[in-house]
């Protein structure tokens, strides 16, 4: 059942942190910062118990080896793209590995994540995800396996490589997007100004929100700005390099967890992690 799957994620408060350490995928050298060591990141991850942890399956034996029954629940990334360098290579792709679910059951996933990219100008790419998206979708049916989208609007690469479009009108409708293409979860950017983010809620259409997390930004930032992305009604978090690049990423993890489950004030958050 999806159901089963689905509460290995979201646990007794209906929310979920789910921490992001599936970077190495995707062949950019600027996204190895804090993992070149991958047994010792998801160590120190698991070890502050968020309810999650995104890896993909070369990496995610790392997580399901521990031993204990309270160890995080795998979400398994299963597309490889070349949309995140600059200058752009002259060919883009967005293909999902083979047979995908049955990898997920195997490794005892509770979710498998596949993007739904849009770059300027990029039209293939996009069709790429919905192809991706629509054969997940039915294999994910099959298995009782939860689906995860990640749609994904993106600035023009020449800007400076990886960049994140916030505008929330580009956003609204590649979440209504993935929603109609069958997400059990949406995973989505927060919009520039967080007091809409509202808006993405309730464009999902009761589908949870899982709000990515872009950028290392500091402490205080991504704490605040988490605090106030839930009181706009998203389910939980998906953040990676601001917990893996941080100076105590078990720190900030618990901090975060805190934030997601009990409503922890900002300031309390801040304390965790000082």
């Amino acid at each position: 059942m999806k159901a089963a799957r689905l509460n290995r994620l979201f646990g007794a408060s209906g929310n979920c942190f789910d921490v992001a350490i599936d970077h190495g995928m995707f062949n950019e050298k600027s996204f190895l910062g804090g993992i070149e060591n991958m047994s010792q990141a998801v160590d120190i991850v698991a070890r502050a118990a968020p309810d999650a942890i995104q890896l993909p399956p070369g990496t995610a034996p790392l997580l399901q080896a521990r031993k204990g029954k309270d160890r995080p629940a795998l979400v398994l990334r299963t597309d490889i793209a070349n949309v995140y360098g600059t200058p752009l290579p002259e060919v883009l792709f967005s293909e999902v590995i083979d047979r995908p679910v049955e990898q997920a059951v195997r490794l005892d996933a509770a979710c498998v994540v596949v993007n739904l990219l849009m770059l300027p100008n990029q039209p293939a790419v996009h069709r790429d995800c919905i192809r991706n998206i629509n054969a997940l979708k039915h294999a994910c049916d099959l298995a009782s396996m939860p689906l995860m989208v990640e749609p994904l609007a993106m600035q023009d690469n020449a800007k400076g490589g990886y960049m994140v479009d916030g505008e929330i009108d580009k956003i609204l409708p590649l979440v209504r997007q993935a929603v109609e293409l069958g997400a059990d979860i949406i995973k989505a950017d927060p919009c520039d100004e967080v007091a809409e983010y509202h808006r993405v809620v309730e464009i999902a259409q009761g589908v949870p929100v899982l709000v990515r997390g872009g950028g290392k930004v500091s402490d205080a930032e991504i704490l605040t700005r988490t605090k106030a992305l839930m009181a706009e009604g998203a389910r939980g978090i998906v953040y990676g390099r601001n917990v893996i690049h941080h100076e105590k990423p078990g720190a900030m993890t618990r901090a975060l967890m805190a934030v997601v489950h009990e409503n922890a004030s900002v300031e309390d958050a801040l304390a965790m992690v000082a």
